[in-house]
């Protein structure tokens, strides 16, 4: 049931972490440290001595390999990822899923709002071009109903 075995937990769950980024897209080594980084909302960043050895690790076990500099997933490990339903959240899978995890960030930026207000205004004029996008999108889209 749970992908690569209870293999997931060492290093706190690091090789999940890890897996997940990569199923994204390729990433170099300090990439996945700052993507770590990001997605714990800042909590945590892996050192180099904790993931550089499991870079390895997962290269001799056949999931990942590194081309050009950047690490990417074995078709191996994207298939065993695709079957498994503890890593369905890396990736929505209708346009339904896509706006419940919009909803869940629009949540997150209004606590952010309240609890970290430079945290907030630093990114507000990025958040504001992306609202204008939406709401361009959803203009375009009620013309064409």
């Amino acid at each position: 049931m749970w992908p690569f075995g209870f293999r997931m937990y060492k290093r706190r769950g690091l090789r999940g972490w890890v897996l997940s980024i990569l199923a994204t897209s390729p990433k170099n080594g300090v990439e996945i440290m700052n993507a770590i980084e990001e997605m714990s909302q800042g909590w945590w960043k892996p050192s180099p001595g904790s993931l550089y050895p499991l870079l390895q690790d997962l290269e001799k076990e056949g999931l990942i390999r590194k081309v050009n500099d950047r690490y990417e997933l074995t078709e191996e490990a994207r298939q065993e990822m695709e079957g498994s339903p503890w890593m369905q959240w890396s990736r929505p899978k209708s346009a339904e899923d896509l706006m419940k995890e919009m909803d869940s960030y629009v949540s997150y930026l209004e606590d952010l709002k309240r609890s970290d207000t430079v945290k907030f205004r630093a990114s507000s004029a990025r958040l504001k071009e992306i609202a204008d996008r939406m709401n361009t999108l959803v203009r375009e889209g009620g013309e064409n109903a």
